[in-house]
């Protein structure tokens, strides 16, 4: 029997134990439910044996990994609305959303797992004649289990039956506010509209995104990099012979790159001269983070479209896909000189789908360019230049020191020695 609402209508949201199991052994109610659960090797992840702060060594990495551990704690002891899991294999969500499962079997709860293969899999099964489950028995089962874990949402194919099945489901679900854990294998913002509305739904859904296990020499300046190397604050030239308001501009500028690197959030744009210092600062954000083991990526913006057509070719050593993605994807990303690339339809389609990526992600940034956001605005489309200029993640830095060649020839002036110029 259901209980009732208010009105005495059914309460089909809530599940409550039958009448011929209250005096079931409770060790026998526990196999029932594990039965149930779908589990199977996985039963094996519990929040007994789970690392507080994940498998990863990057302390970025560990503290989302600890939110997202706590929420699933809270999630498992009161499950309502929906939780959801992303990131990358291996980032540990599969093991939380088992945890999930096996801490409401100890608590006598029923919980349904399934993965988004195996449901529709199952689902093509069940058309069979010598199906056990029919097709609308099984998918009944699953539409209203009291706690449904979905994993692996994003691996399933992408035909047109899939995703209406998929639709159904959730939507079904979303509609009745049943409780819900869903693990992506792929970006929920890189999902279509309708299933992006439900999974990020602020009334119903939790959203922790996972960060990738990403070794810091994976993130490394190559051989190309020589001089970034070597910019670091200590080494950044402050240039006392600026007049005072041309200094103390530099001053600030080099104060926000420090405290962007210690604290990484939004964007950070800095603008200015050819040779004014604004490579030199983006090169010593990198350097800071590797100096503290965080992963960070400096991309050269002209050179990195050249290297994502020279992919296309038989005799690459990387693929389009997986040079793209590391570039969108970079925990700390550097975009210099941007602006400086051509701006043929297919160069502005790239950038717009790395900035709108890592806008949609709030992903840390920082991007370099010789152009004001006015002249930005006019070389590129609006969807790409508003990017930059919104306030809410973007902070736009004017530098208006001169090109340091400047300096350079002043001291000859000065000096028959002379200074070795040095590139910003």
């Amino acid at each position: 029997m259901h209980p009732r609402l208010a009105s005495g209508e059914p309460d089909y949201s809530r599940a409550v134990p039958c009448r011929c199991t209250k005096k079931e052994p409770k060790g026998e109610c526990q196999e029932r439910l594990k039965r149930y659960s779908n589990l199977g090797s996985l039963a094996r992840f519990t929040f007994a044996n789970l690392e507080p702060r994940g498998q990863s060594g990057h302390p970025r990495a560990q503290e989302q990994f600890q939110r997202a551990a706590e929420a699933a704690r809270a999630f498992a002891a009161a499950p309502k609305g929906w939780l959801v899991l992303g990131g990358p294999s291996g980032s540990g969500k599969t093991h939380l959303a088992a945890a999930i499962v096996n801490e409401s079997i100890s608590r006598g709860n029923p919980a349904l797992y399934i993965t988004a293969p195996d449901l529709l899999d199952r689902l093509r099964a069940s058309f069979g004649t010598d199906s056990e489950t029919p097709y609308d028995e099984f998918f009944e089962s699953v539409r209203a289990a009291p706690l449904l874990v979905l994993d692996d949402l994003g691996a399933q194919s992408g035909t047109p039956w899939a995703r209406e099945k998929l639709d159904q489901l959730l939507t079904s679900r979303f509609n009745s506010e049943l409780p819900t854990v869903v693990v992506t294998i792929k970006p929920v913002a890189d999902m279509e509209e309708r299933l992006r509305t439900r999974l990020t739904d602020p009334r119903l859904s939790q959203v922790y995104v996972l960060e990738e296990d990403k070794p810091t020499q994976d993130y490394a300046w190559g051989p190309e990099f020589a001089l970034q190397k070597g910019m670091t604050f200590a080494s950044f030239d402050r240039r006392r012979n600026l007049p005072p308001e041309q200094q103390e501009n530099l001053d600030w500028a080099l104060e926000a790159a420090l405290g962007f690197a210690k604290n990484p959030e939004g964007w950070l744009v800095f603008m200015g001269f050819t040779g004014s210092g604004k490579t030199h600062l983006a090169a010593a954000i990198v350097n800071y983070c590797y100096e503290a083991g965080q992963p960070a990526l400096f991309v050269v913006v002209p050179e990195f479209l050249d290297h994502l057509r020279s992919t296309f070719g038989p005799e690459s050593k990387v693929s389009y896909d997986e040079l793209f993605e590391s570039v969108k994807t970079a925990p700390l990303l550097v975009l210099d000189d941007f602006g400086e690339q051509s701006t043929t339809p297919w160069a502005k389609e790239k950038l717009y789908q790395v900035l709108n990526y890592r806008y949609n992600g709030r992903l840390p940034t920082v991007i370099t360019t010789r152009h004001s956001l006015d002249e930005i605005i006019e070389k590129f489309d609006s969807p790409l230049s508003s990017r930059l200029a919104d306030k809410s993640i973007s902070v736009p830095f004017n530098i208006t020191a001169p090109d340091y060649r400047s300096d350079v020839t002043n001291n000859h002036k000065s000096s028959s020695r002379g200074r070795k110029p040095r590139r910003y």
